[in-house]
């Protein structure tokens, strides 16, 4: 039998349709922003937002009090799942050292890892407040020693939440605004004139974020496109039962109403059954409305005849969360190329990852997870190299081997900066516009 769907999601069609209309709001804000700054700013946050104030940045005093409305249970949870994620980002940044190396006498090369020296961190939270994306970006952010660091989240019912504020705070950010949306990420990248522009973008986001950030890369770095939350749960009758498999399908569609969950087994029961567990779960799941909209228009169920398919249609996918409870997990593990993060295990869920364990949660959406991994520590560091030669013999040296075959390019001015070293500290005079002699010829 071949690879075949119990259940199929919307066409790509009809999601390109989507993604049309998605773009053309997207861009018509962004330039509405770059023309007329805050006061672009300050009527979107309060067309979509509902949200008036003369300065969405929340003062000190301001930060203060807001923390001071989160309970002391829920701070020292706050706490703990940040002291995770910094723990596991510290770690990350400890495995990325600055080399220098000497492959030859007297040439000297290495390379520093360097913070981008200002990051804006966009944390979701119009509908749920979303107090993990703090930790993931801020708190990351920080570990990395990012010079300043601004967040954005939107006001959660009409004010800023206190736990995502909580967060922010804790985590290290400089600058506090309660902004959401395409204004948010607008603001931080283009800037406006209370706002310093940021080189870099990170965070999660709805599709018109993303999208967002998809049209601002190249004016700032991003992290990655991180849109509309996915979820994949490869399963066997020996690893999961329906009850799971429907419990973390409906756990990650509840996030929106666009939100891709895809069940992929060798099971024809346990793909059954999982599409009517679903069923009983989505009437006492106080978020149905949501999961039940993603679910129906998103959601798929696929069965393979053997392991062998279902990694091959896994990869194909690039799913953001890949849940694996087989009687192979770590096959899976070994295998698998294309994802955002795996949970290998009954034992292990995609929550745990999005809110305490340690792993980031920012990951690769739209198949992403083929060319990038998730957001962590390393993306707020860039690599730069340097050179130095240090002696003489192998200015001229080097400076030889360069001329030639900058001449071999045809860059004769390329070869002539080559060339004043060859004659300046090798002592051969190289006619000037012509290739330096091999050492032989030279002797």
């Amino acid at each position: 039998m071949a690879i075949r769907h119990l259940k199929t999601a919307r066409s790509a069609e009809a999601r390109a349709e989507d993604d049309a209309k998605t773009r053309a709001v997207v861009e018509a804000t962004l330039a509405d922003i770059e023309a007329r700054g805050d006061a672009a700013v300050h009527d979107l946050a309060v067309k979509f937002d509902g949200y008036d104030r003369t300065s969405y940045r929340l003062s000190d005093a301001e930060i203060q009090s807001i923390i001071a409305k989160v309970s002391d249970r829920d701070m020292a949870d706050i706490k703990f799942a940040q002291e995770q994620v910094r723990n596991f980002a510290q770690a990350q940044r400890d495995s990325m050292l600055d080399i220098e190396v000497e492959p030859m006498p007297g040439v000297i090369l290495g390379h520093k890892n360097i913070p981008v020296q200002s990051v804006g961190c966009y944390v979701p939270g119009g509908k749920f407040p979303m107090v993990a994306s703090a930790h993931m970006s801020v708190a990351t952010a920080t570990v990395a020693k990012v010079p300043r660091i601004i967040a954005c989240t939107p006001p959660f019912k009409g004010e800023p939440n206190p736990a995502v504020i909580a967060a922010m705070h804790l985590g290290g950010a400089h600058e506090i605004y309660v902004l959401g949306g395409i204004q948010a990420v607008g603001a931080m990248a283009i800037g406006t004139e209370t706002i310093e522009p940021v080189h870099m973008l990170v965070g999660p986001g709805n599709a018109f974020v993303a999208e967002a950030k998809r049209q601002l890369f190249g004016r700032v770095g991003i992290d990655l496109f991180a849109g509309p939350t996915e979820t994949m749960v490869i399963a066997d009758e020996v690893g999961a039962d329906a009850e799971l498999c429907a419990t973390d399908l409906l756990g990650q569609a509840e996030h929106g109403y666009n939100s891709p969950a895809v069940l992929l087994t060798n099971s024809e029961k346990l793909a059954h059954g999982t599409a009517q567990e679903i069923d009983r779960l989505l009437q006492i799941l106080p978020t149905a409305d949501t999961a039940r909209t993603s679910w129906e228009d998103y959601g798929e169920i696929i069965i393979c005849d053997t392991y062998e398919e279902m990694l091959q249609v896994a990869d194909d996918i690039a799913s953001e969360h890949v849940q694996v409870m087989t009687d192979r997990d770590d096959w899976f593990l070994e295998h698998m190329t294309c994802y955002g993060a795996l949970f290998l295990g009954a034992r292990t869920n995609v929550s745990n990852g999005d809110k305490v364990i340690g792993t980031n949660h920012t990951l690769p959406t739209k198949k992403a997870g083929r060319y990038t991994g998730g957001l962590w520590v390393g993306k707020y560091l860039k690599t730069h190299s340097y050179q130095k030669i240090t002696t003489d013999e192998a200015a001229a040296e080097i400076g030889a081997y360069g001329s030639r075959l900058c001449m071999l390019e045809g860059f004769v001015g390329h070869a002539e900066q080559c060339n004043v070293r060859v004659r300046r500290y090798g002592g051969i005079n190289v006619p000037y516009g012509e290739g330096a002699p091999y050492k032989d010829a030279a002797e």
